[in-house]
């Protein structure tokens, strides 16, 4: 039998429009606004702001930061976020709002602002009080006492500790030198243009910009551009670039810079030097080497990938409690992972009370200082032993197993990875500011801890459920004869 479709009913028609509407205080976002402390949300956020009552009030802190864990686990844009507030009325319960309206309770733009009042430091401290190891306290710093571990009241070591490093990509195109000191002098072009006057007469640089242009072209519209193609449209690159330079140091002369035109400048004569001294030396490595014009802070992170052996963006080094994910250490910085290994385990010793019992971690981390630290403290750093294997194929064989035992645990901090990247968009940091980068960074980690605590949740209220069933279950006894 076939239903005939009903017609749709008209929202003039509706009695009570949507303020009628019901919350279930099963969805999701009903649940996670009764985890996030929000009251330690508003002690940050009203750290940004003077105690004067001048000036336009500010975004109430609850719809500023809950708008950050939207677009983090919607996995949406800033014009997404504003138009998925106005359409969801689960959201607005969880921005605090008294009731539904169709009204953009801010504009998309206030999303930057609302990431820079929420500093990496903030972030840390609300994702210390949603896994509620801080009981909501502000983490301590990292201790400098050295001898505590032998005090005889320390308790036993306990639990298991997961160290390991990834890095988080920027929205930034794959480098190239041609390609970068064509960026560069394009910027430069954009400077002259700012700085150029026709008012007053003088005579505007010659910067040869469709020459310059036209040389790019020629290499990039080769599909197997030669060695001395190559070298040759880098070569005009760099002459292009540094007349566009001399030309804007004059006319700095006659009309003083602002603080951003000053800061872009330093960026390029960095990027020239840069590339003139790989140039000039036959060679494609230079210390902190600069590969967006734009984003200056970014560097290149060599992981070793089988699909991305360089990657473009953060390092982040990740601590795994219990399934909670802590950002240990966050730097644009290349750095050694097997260096934060000491701060970690000082950091879970503040927490606990105690070291852990096991660390679970790549090969890079066991090096001799971290081996004699773990084995002063009575730490199990796991994983293959320096030096050649035991000639006794059954301890051999044993320790193999072992650490295949300890890769299959370590495989926790390796899906927290998959997730963040896959699902809360680690894998492509679309933010354009270093502050605000580091903020979603860790932010992901933040809404990845709280859908585990969502999750911890559900679990111990199942389980709560089905005891309280087989509770009420009537005992039937037999009896024998």
């Amino acid at each position: 039998m076939n239903r005939r479709r009903s017609n749709q009913l008209a929202f003039h028609d509706w009695p009570s429009g949507f303020s009628g509407a019901r919350i279930n205080p099963g969805n999701r976002w009903v649940r996670m606004a009764q985890i996030i402390p929000w009251d330690i949300v508003d002690e940050l956020y009203a750290e940004n702001f003077a105690d004067s009552f001048t000036g336009h009030p500010s975004v109430n802190s609850r719809i500023a930061f809950g708008a950050l864990i939207v677009k983090e686990e919607l996995n949406l844009s800033d014009d997404e976020t504003v138009a998925m507030i106005c359409e969801n009325p689960h959201i607005q319960y969880f921005l605090g709002l008294s009731e539904f309206t169709w009204i953009p309770p801010f504009d998309s733009s206030k999303m930057v602002f609302f990431r820079q009042r929420f500093p990496p430091a903030a972030m840390a401290k609300i994702n210390e009080a949603i896994i509620g190891e801080g009981k909501g306290n502000l983490p301590p710093s990292a201790p400098t006492d050295s001898g505590r571990q032998d005090s005889p009241d320390q308790k036993s070591n306990e639990g298991t500790l997961l160290l390991d490093a990834t890095c988080a990509p920027a929205n930034v195109r794959f480098p190239t030198d041609a390609g970068l000191l064509n960026d560069a002098r394009e910027a430069s072009e954009q400077l002259i243009d700012e700085l150029y006057q026709p008012v007053s007469g003088q005579v505007k640089p010659r910067t040869y910009r469709r020459k310059a242009r036209q040389s790019y072209l020629r290499l990039v519209r080769n599909k197997r551009p030669g060695f001395r193609l190559i070298r040759k449209t880098i070569r005009q690159q760099l002459q292009y670039l540094k007349r566009n330079l001399g030309h804007i140091r004059h006319l700095s002369k006659q009309q003083p810079l602002s603080r951003k035109q000053i800061e872009k400048l330093n960026v390029l004569e960095q990027i020239f030097r840069q590339q003139n001294e790989m140039y000039e030396g036959r060679r494609h490595k230079v210390e902190n080497r600069i590969v967006s014009v734009h984003q200056p802070w970014i560097r290149p992170i060599v992981r070793g990938k089988l699909t991305a052996k360089v990657e473009f963006g953060a390092k982040v080094a990740l601590s795994l409690e219990n399934g909670y994910a802590r950002v240990e250490t966050l730097s644009w910085e290349a750095f050694n992972e097997s260096k934060t290994l000491i701060d970690s385990c000082e950091r879970y010793f503040e927490r606990n009370g105690c070291y852990p019992e096991r660390i679970l971690a790549d090969k890079i981390y066991r090096n001799r200082e971290n081996l004699q630290y773990c084995d002063l403290r009575g730490i199990k750093l796991h994983g293959p032993k320096l030096g050649r294997p035991p000639k006794d194929k059954a301890l051999y064989n044993e320790q193999k197993w072992m650490e295949k035992q300890e890769a299959g645990e370590r495989n926790a901090v390796e899906g927290k990875f998959g997730e963040a990247k896959q699902r809360y968009g680690l894998g492509r940091v679309m933010t354009r500011l270093s502050v605000s980068s580091e903020s979603v960074i860790h932010l992901i980690f933040l809404v990845t801890n709280l859908k585990k605590r969502l999750r911890d949740l559900l679990f111990k209220l199942l389980k709560a459920l089905l005891f309280s069933q087989f509770r009420s279950r009537p005992v039937i006894s037999s009896v024998t004869q």
